[in-house]
């Protein structure tokens, strides 16, 4: 089967709820630090509804109830990385300072009570197509813990990164993200920075471009097309992960925040988080997200939100893609379809 998304919705059309953007006016605060681009910030509608248009028995086509109400934001203008970061940059970064990420250092076994010795290696979690159709009630069909993955061998021990210098670096956890753009003089975005960032001064679109998921039939972004999870067609030129920038860039210059790897920001997640904004009224000032994390599916795990979709989405499954639409990662887990990239407020420069 494949993905068609054969039902689009109309090009103009804004579902209810969303207002118009009001972007701060005046020009960037100077010249753009190398690599980024300066967000102007404003009031934004922030959240998804579901698609108009599209056909609601399409699983992966449900906005998530997570991403609910819309609400209005205020976010201060900050200067954003064009690109998500690369291997090369992170490589630049572990050579200056001896940095060795959470999946090269073995699992401690105070976090792990109970678990033999011999299973506390160190690894991160890895994508493995099966070799047909399967249920999609089960995600360990297709990820699986691999000793020896991480950020320099991203698929397993046997993989590397020869010729990969400008993908996005990922099994990356959230204190290896927050550990580079220290270095970088940096700061991981917040969530609502994100997603206004995303948008690209854009209201109430389903993606970063507007309302049609082909525009004028070009793939706008690396998701997957064929048949989740065992056969991904390369359609859109790459079947799995890709290099930066191989799309084109949303209205603020940005590449990538729709597919490709999904992006850590510094919220905790919490399913109703929406909810108590939108019972709070007004409009929320640079929220900085809730004060811990809570996740009813896995209480036990402390999760941060992700933002942006991977080359894994698709409507048969998972598509958020869409740029109101939230996902979430434990804070210690890297995955070879997670990375991240930086901002800097406009006064650090």
């Amino acid at each position: 089967m494949l993905s068609s998304h054969s039902e689009q919705p109309d090009r103009d059309q804004v579902p209810p709820g969303f207002q118009k953007t009001e972007q701060n006016q005046g020009p960037p605060p100077g010249a753009a630090p190398e690599g980024m681009v300066w967000i102007p910030g404003g009031e934004f509608s922030m959240g998804a509804a579901e698609p108009i248009g599209h056909d609601q028995n399409m699983v992966g086509m449900n906005a998530t109830q997570d991403s609910r109400p819309i609400h209005r934001v205020y976010v201060d203008g900050f200067w954003m990385d064009k690109t998500e970061v690369t291997n090369d940059e992170f490589a630049e970064f572990v050579e200056a300072t001896g940095y060795m990420t959470l999946a090269e250092r073995p699992p401690r076994a105070e976090d792990f009570p109970g678990v033999p010795v011999e299973n506390l290696v160190a690894g991160a979690v890895v994508f493995a197509p099966p070799d047909g159709p399967v249920p999609l009630d089960d995600y360990y069909q297709w990820w699986a813990y691999i000793h020896g993955a991480n950020w320099r061998h991203p698929l397993g021990p046997d993989s590397d990164l020869r010729g990969r210098g400008q993908y996005p670096v990922v099994e990356i956890a959230y204190e290896d993200a927050q550990a580079y753009a220290r270095w970088a003089g940096k700061r991981l975005p917040t969530e609502a920075e994100w997603e206004f960032a995303a948008r690209g001064g854009l209201s109430g679109k389903l993606y970063p471009w507007g309302n049609e998921f082909k525009a004028q039939g070009h793939w706008m972004a690396n998701t997957l097309q064929g048949h989740f999870p065992d056969a991904d067609s390369g359609a859109d030129g790459y079947i799995g992960i890709s290099p930066v920038a191989q799309f084109e860039p949303n209205g603020y210059g940005l590449y990538d925040v729709a597919g490709n790897v999904w992006e850590w920001t510094t919220d905790w997640y919490r399913p109703d988080y929406y909810a108590r904004l939108g019972q709070a009224g007004g409009v929320a000032r640079n929220p900085q997200g809730p004060v811990s994390a809570f996740d009813p599916s896995e209480p036990g795990q402390r999760k941060r939100v992700l933002r942006g979709g991977s080359f894994l989405c698709t409507d048969q499954y998972c598509s958020r893609y869409m740029v109101g639409t939230r996902g979430k990662g434990e804070v210690s887990t890297g995955t070879n379809h997670l990375g991240f990239r930086c901002v800097m407020s406009a006064e650090s420069k």
